[in-house]
């Protein structure tokens, strides 16, 4: 103890300045103190003989160690060390060897002057030493030295001892010593996570012993899941071994067959086929449980191209064995592995289903469950695929199982896959079946069995959800029997029952319409109303069921559901505030804290820290927050009442990092909150506030957002907070300050720089000597993700340049440099084109005041006209019209090459193909503009037709808009060049005309339609009747009838 409160009272653990921290007084003390205390500290741990008080003294001399080192403040300590790692005493030298191990951690850079020694000290450690806790001991120094040293010719120093390093494993096996043993994987599973590599060149050997560790079954069970362990966390550590373990293939058959055969370990328990609790797991052991969730795991990090071979030669053995045991592995095994070798499965959808189906006639009701598990899990991960192509299959299947009433877990089962199967289904999909499966719902909900019922429950209301008005027909059938649940199932074993009914009532409300739905959404909220007002207890499902219920209930009623908003807030709000619960203690406290039996605690441990969280709090918490944001979204101006205390609660949580939901719900609750005062205050219902509290608002979620940002670890969120920042700035227009605009500025400079080092740092990795395709799919998935966040980059500067136009251009000419930067021909084609809409807004928005970029900017949109990627080209293209039109004589130098660029956009063979006709409308706006703006500068008589040529647009509809109203335009200037010598060009135009009035609001707005009419009734009454005719019967009988309706009208 006396360690411990020394320790406490003499290090400091924040990494701060040392000095101003009042907890550390070593700074104030007195050298003659600090030199005893040293020289106390080094003698106790000299003769200290017990083990737990050795390493409290060898913790206490780490860190006062970790921070006198650096300054050469302690020049006895490493000599003192070198000494007692060579003396006789096996206590000193483990000692010795703990205390290297941490300052390894903490600086070991302080010590990589004594490599070769420590080198020499830990090879002997781990092969000559006698003792047990020496050797593990050494081989924590040794994995914490690898993982400290930044130079690979540092690590490849440490490679001979990687034998020695197995050994302490091998002999402490050998011995029955298994404590050890398990000391020695976990601190060797910790070696497979951080430096892979160091591992590779006698990856064989080590997987080959961990595998024959994993399959021996002498050994304790904990001991061969550690095995596994190593094995996955090898397979997983792909960041930085890309690859590595796809060149083992013949171990991944091996771990492969191992892990099935832990799937076997179960029993066939009375308890699940009695079906009275919620106990699925009955008769599973922990081999079961590491097995399952391994081969998850496993599939996850290799891919489908690596695991699918080897299911493929096993499963088939599985399903036809006698013993049910290996029908049920199969099938548990194909549901574990679908998630991550989801692409190839779907390239053999038929015989994945087959082989599920055909086990859905299996004797034994374990398989037959496992069976409808496989296809549950199929249903979400090759979703909608498999719903598209197997419908007819699938869902008779299902039916039939609800029939099993001999076996209602299997019931249960079958009722909960049609919810997986029907969430990724279009309502035209599911129509034809809804007879059938929404009948046999209703005799599952009066079984006599709750799970059953449960089940029933959950897939009725998610049929709902799936199949909208088409569940209208049966709403009059079902309404009841859901009434009759909630209002009946009152006491504590039918709480979920109850909970159930809720989620399902108000799922089929919003599928039917607040129409059909209002009466009986009275007397459900009448009921949902006297429930908030019981005192709940704390693990009842009933509180979170009711949270969603009201928000659902919300989402159907609308504006209508004002009047419960006074019920429903302050439960919401308590929920939204609820602090986590969190424990820490030291990593090597022996009482651990998820020792009770409550399974919603996650522990992980952090450096020498182990926390506890009460997971159930945050997902409560997760769920309040975002019905929050989904009331504040639909409500708009009427959630204006309770915006101060909604806005309080959830600024902070943008920074919650305990539980990605609640930061997501945060975030997108921000535009949402803004958007509800803005528009109470437009419209006078926001008494005694105007846009100043507007203001207010903005002023406090904006720098917030901002600040959130640039702390965000998560690069989906980040790019969700772009979104939202791009939301609230789209809403606060010009109350946005400029010291504001210069935040939002610096941060997006910051997630620029730093998207771009995370994908030089995937570059890296394709230059690791296993790098394979499988891993540039991988690599090419989270660069997607970097172009989403770049996405969102570009509409946050172009809200700022739409909202300050000229006065933001000081701005822009810092950012140019990074926008010049996506340009380069070694960018995706996603961030050119960004960089390209990015100069369109600039041109468009601060038009003569944004001249001076267009000799930096228009080479690169004139070069990017030949791109190859079709969103590139469109970008282009507009660009060009832009500057057009607004570039005056600046673009006049470039008209020609311009036009000769355009031309090859327009006239390419494949222009009008669906992936380029974007590309197509927007380069004949382009050279429309050109017509328009620089007439002077081309051979008008040639151009002019040549745009008319190509019209009327139909692809990108508010360039057609734009467009058809300049052709307009023109007819009524009777414009020479377009009208031709002797109106030679007049039928295309009517021909034009006709095709824009037949595509409706489409293609031409109201105003521009009828000046058409009007320009098509003056030619009527004033071309000679011979041109006239000639004019018609130019026209497709099509848009001759459409012509002459509209002008008889």
């Amino acid at each position: 103890m006396a360690a411990v409160l020394l320790r406490k009272q003499v290090t400091s653990s924040s990494g701060g300045d040392t000095d101003e921290l009042p907890s550390y007084i070593w700074s104030r003390l007195t050298p003659a103190t600090q030199s005893s205390i040293k020289s106390l500290l080094l003698s106790a741990v000299q003769r200290e003989e017990s083990k737990s008080n050795s390493r409290k003294l060898c913790d206490t001399v780490s860190e006062l160690a970790s921070n006198l080192l650096p300054d050469d403040l302690w020049p006895e300590l490493l000599p003192f060390m070198f000494r007692a790692v060579t003396s006789e005493s096996p206590r000193l030298q483990e000692s010795s060897l703990l205390i290297f191990s941490q300052l390894a951690q903490y600086i070991g850079d302080i010590l990589l002057p004594h490599l070769p020694t420590l080198h020499t000290v830990f090879l002997n450690s781990l092969s000559h030493s006698m003792s047990p806790d020496v050797r593990i001991a050494a081989l924590g120094a040794s994995i914490n030295f690898v993982q400290c040293l930044e130079s690979t010719t540092d690590r490849e120093q440490f490679q001979d001892l990687l034998p020695a390093m197995m050994l302490t494993l091998t002999e402490a096996l050998n011995s029955g010593n298994e404590d050890t043993a398990q000391e020695a994987l976990e601190l060797l599973i910790e070696l497979a996570g951080t430096e892979p590599r160091f591992l590779r060149r006698q990856l064989a050997d080590v997987v080959g012993s961990m595998l024959q560790i994993a399959e021996a079954d002498r050994l304790e069970e904990g001991t061969r899941h550690l095995a596994v362990e190593f094995v996955i966390t090898l397979t997983e550590a792909r960041e930085r071994a890309p690859g590595m373990m796809r060149k083992l293939p013949q171990f991944i058959g091996s771990l492969f067959a191992a892990l099935m055969k832990m799937l076997l370990d179960i029993e066939d328990d009375p308890v699940w086929h009695g079906a009275e609790t919620d106990d699925e797991d009955a008769g599973e052991t922990s081999n079961y449980s590491v097995g399952q969730e391994s081969l998850d795991r496993l599939s996850i990090a290799l891919g489908g191209n690596t695991i699918v071979p080897v299911a493929s030669e096993l499963l088939p053995q599985y399903l036809s064995a006698p013993e049910w045991q290996k029908r049920h592995a199969a099938l548990i095994t194909l549901a574990q592995i679908a998630e991550g070798c989801a692409k190839v499965m779907i390239t053999n959808l038929e015989q994945v289903v087959s082989m599920v189906l055909s086990s859905f006639g299996d004797p034994h009701p374990r398989v037959r469950w496992a069976a409808i598990n496989a296809i549950g899990q199929l249903s979400t991960d090759l979703g909608p695929d498999l719903q598209v192509h197997y419908h007819q299959l699938v869902l008779p299947a299902l039916a039939s199982a609800m029939d099993d009433f001999q076996n209602p877990r299997v019931q249960a089962h079958a009722a909960s896959a049609v919810l997986n199967f029907t969430e990724n289904c279009t309502p035209d999909t599911l129509s034809p079946y809804l007879d059938g499966i929404v009948s046999k719902l209703l005799v599952l909900l009066q079984n006599g069995k709750q799970m059953v019922q449960e089940g029933a429950l959950t897939a009725l209301a998610s049929v709902a959800d799936s199949s909208q008005e088409h569940f209208q027909k049966y709403y009059d059938a079902v309404m009841p029997y859901l009434k009759a649940i909630l209002m009946n199932a009152t006491d504590k074993s039918n709480r979920m029952l109850r909970a159930k009914s809720m989620e399902c009532i108000s799922l089929v409300g919003m599928a039917v319409g607040k129409d059909k739905f209002r009466d009986d959404a009275k007397q459900v909220m009448e009921v949902l109303m006297t429930l908030q007002g019981t005192q709940l207890e704390n693990d009842d499902p009933i509180a979170s069921y009711m949270l969603q219920a009201w928000a659902r209930l919300c989402k159907c009623l609308g504006q209508d559901f004002i009047p419960y908003m006074n019920v429903v807030m302050p439960p919401l709000l308590k929920s939204a505030q609820l602090k986590p619960d969190i424990v820490i203690t030291p990593a090597d406290e022996d009482d651990d804290i998820d020792d009770s039996d409550d399974d919603s605690i996650e522990t992980i441990t952090m450096g020498d820290k182990k926390i506890g969280i009460r997971t159930s709090v945050l997902e409560e918490k997760a769920t309040a927050c975002n019905m929050l944001c989904c009331y504040a979204d639909e409500l708009k101006e009427g959630f204006f009442p309770w915006i101060d205390q909604v806005a309080p609660t959830l600024v902070p949580l943008l920074k919650f990092y305990f539980h990605e939901d609640v930061r997501k719900a945060a975030v997108s609750a921000m535009p949402e909150l803004l958007k509800s005062a803005k528009l109470a205050v437009g419209k006078g219902q926001a008494p005694g506030r105007d846009e100043s509290y507007v203001k207010q608002l903005s002023d406090y979620i904006i720098p917030a957002l901002v600040e959130a940002l640039h702390k965000e670890p998560d690069v989906e969120i980040c790019a969700t907070m772009l979104d939202s920042l791009n939301d609230c700035m789209e809403l606060a227009e010009q109350l946005l300050s400029e010291g504001q605009v210069r935040s939002i500025v610096d941060e997006l400079k910051h997630v620029i720089t730093a998207s771009s080092t995370r994908k030089r740092e995937r570059a890296e990795r394709t230059k690791a000597e296993d790098f394979d395709a499988d891993e540039g799919d991988l690599l090419k998935e989270e660069n997607e993700q970097e172009e989403e966040v770049f996405n969102q980059v570009g509409d946050c500067l172009g809200t700022l340049i739409k909202t300050f136009k000229s006065t933001f251009l000081p701005f822009f000419d810092e950012l140019s440099i990074y926008v010049t930067a996506m340009l380069g021909k070694d960018k995706s084609a996603e961030e050119r084109r960004i960089a390209i809409c990015i100069f369109d807004d600039v041109a468009e928005q601060c038009k003569g005041t944004a001249h001076k970029y267009y000799d930096t900017y228009l080479p690169f949109l004139l070069e990017a006209c030949n791109d190859e990627n079709s969103d590139v080209r469109q970008a282009a293209v507009y660009g060009i019209g832009v500057c057009a039109e607004f570039g005056n004589s600046v673009f006049r130098p470039l008209v020609g090459v311009a036009l000769s660029r355009l031309n090859s956009v327009i006239r390419h063979p494949n222009a009008q193909h669906m992936d380029n006709i974007m590309a197509y409308d927007n380069a004949v706006s382009a050279l429309g503009k050109i017509c328009q703006y620089q007439r002077n500068s081309i051979d008008a008589a040639q151009v002019v037709p040549s745009w008319l040529s190509c019209l009327p647009l139909k692809g990108d509809l508010i360039e057609a808009k734009i467009v058809h109203e300049h052709l307009c335009l023109m007819v009524e200037r009777s414009d020479r060049e377009l009208l031709g010598p002797n109106n030679q060009y007049l039928p295309k135009i009517v021909s034009v005309f006709a095709e824009v009035l037949l595509g409706g609001k489409d293609l031409a707005t109201e105003e521009t339609a009828g000046r058409m009419v009007n320009l098509l009734r003056q030619l009527q009454q004033t071309l000679p009747p011979s041109v006239l005719a000639s004019t018609w019967s130019s026209l497709q009988p099509q848009q001759l009838l459409a012509l002459q309706t509209i002008l008889s009208a």
